[in-house]
């Protein structure tokens, strides 16, 4: 029996893997231009870790991580999202102590075991961006704004953003007593998941897809905002106005991670079947503290490339998946091809992509070859040209040729190409 790739998770094979190149450069060509700076955590930590900074009562810790005992007996879990690695190099690193506000992006897997479905895996990948310590309003709209940008550039059409506040501790404590009060009387037929949420953490009830004919008419928590909570989510929406980032106010958005306070916000998409939200995100204030730093306010976002990838196939958005031959070289008679490794080298050295034959094939096999690479020359040495110390280039589009002397014939392909 032959072993096959684990469920849930996708080999990406060349033709496929140069579309996430582009996307992932797009992402940090993007936070270069806002000034946020790449960090690289570990794959796997501590699961107290997400325990703390994730919330105990998240489906994500509850039922989807990867989870298990190291030779030490140490329980370590597969990370299954960005921000608690984060926050806990941001504290052990006391990032903290930067004299400017630390805005940090990362683009890697994250692993979470759930049943896989269109735009679903169980080893997924994000790019998310964090930014610590600043309260001010206008640092989630950048959030925000630099999201739906990326979505912009990279060609997707049609993406929504969703916000509301999901206030302060306060706030929260105050909205969750009447958000039990409302839903005590359905409460035996709310579905399993629903009926733990109520006792620990209510709010999540107006998340689940099962259960949302019993949250109509719930009250919501915009409703119960105090004058801090609603002067911030005021200015978060006028700076997004001001940006011209479009954006509705979604009251019964709550997301599915425990840290969220003021802002929180979605993406949203048609074109992967039921699944909608393509990335998300929100402040976090007191998140550093739960991990063991100097508190300090945070704000951030994740979003999944492979849904991102979805709706981009879905659009009908063409990627480019390769980058034509700059030269193709072939060698002509024993001692011509004894040169021509020497030659492809000089010519990678000058930045240019360059390739041979390997398999020994006749000459009209190799300028299909080049054909196939969608070469822009095509250089040939015969073992006539070689002791004449000079090579012939081929220009692929207009079927000219010229003679170069061997010795500053790589130089001479650079500028050529950089005509």
């Amino acid at each position: 029996m032959s072993i096959q790739k684990p469920k849930g998770t996708q080999d990406l094979l060349p033709g496929e893997v140069e579309k996430w190149q582009y996307i992932e450069a797009k992402a940090r060509e993007l936070c270069q231009r806002f000034n946020y700076r790449e960090i690289r955590t570990p794959i796997f930590e501590h699961t107290e870790l997400f325990q703390r900074g994730v919330g105990e009562t998240t489906d994500i810790v509850e039922k989807e991580m990867y989870t298990f005992l190291d030779k030490g007996d140490r329980s370590i879990s597969l990370r299954p999202e960005g921000t608690a690695g984060v926050v806990r190099a941001y504290v052990e690193n006391k990032l903290y102590g930067e004299p400017d506000v630390s805005k940090l992006y990362y683009i890697g897997p994250m692993f979470r075991y759930e049943q896989p479905q269109a735009g679903r895996y169980r080893q997924l990948h994000q790019f998310g961006i964090e930014a610590f310590g600043s309260v001010d309003p206008s640092i989630d709209a950048e959030v925000i704004a630099l999201g739906y940008t990326f979505y912009s550039e990279v060609g997707i059409k049609d993406v929504t953003v969703e916000i509301n506040s999901v206030g302060n501790p306060a706030v929260r404590a105050a909205y969750r007593d009447t958000i039990q009060q409302f839903f005590a009387p359905v409460k035996d037929k709310l579905c399993k998941d629903c009926q733990s949420r109520y006792d620990r953490n209510p709010m999540r009830i107006l998340d689940c897809k099962i259960d949302q004919k019993y949250c109509e008419g719930a009250p919501t928590i915009l409703e119960h905002l105090d004058e801090e909570c609603s002067v911030h989510f005021q200015a978060v929406q006028k700076y997004l106005t001001e940006m011209n980032i479009p954006f509705r106010i979604n009251p019964r958005l709550v997301r599915g991670l425990d840290y969220y306070t003021h802002t929180a916000f979605e993406y949203k998409a048609a074109g992967i079947g039921a699944i909608d939200t393509i990335g998300g995100g929100g402040r976090y204030n007191g998140l550093v503290g739960q991990i063991g730093g100097n508190d300090q306010p945070g704000v951030g976002l994740g979003l999944g490339l492979e849904r991102t990838l979805l709706i981009l196939q879905a659009q009908g958005v063409e990627i480019p998946t390769t980058k034509p031959l700059d030269v193709y070289l072939i060698g002509l008679g024993e001692a011509a091809e004894q040169e021509i490794p020497r030659l492809l080298h000089q010519l990678r050295l000058e930045g240019l992509k360059a390739e041979k034959d390997y398999l020994g094939r006749k000459i009209k096999a190799q300028m299909k070859s080049a054909d196939r690479y969608q070469a822009h020359h095509v250089a040939i040495l015969g073992d006539d040209e070689l002791s004449r110390g000079e090579i012939t280039v081929k220009t692929m589009a207009t079927g000219e040729q010229q003679t170069m002397k061997l010795d500053s014939f790589a130089a001479e392909m650079r500028k050529l190409r950089e005509q």
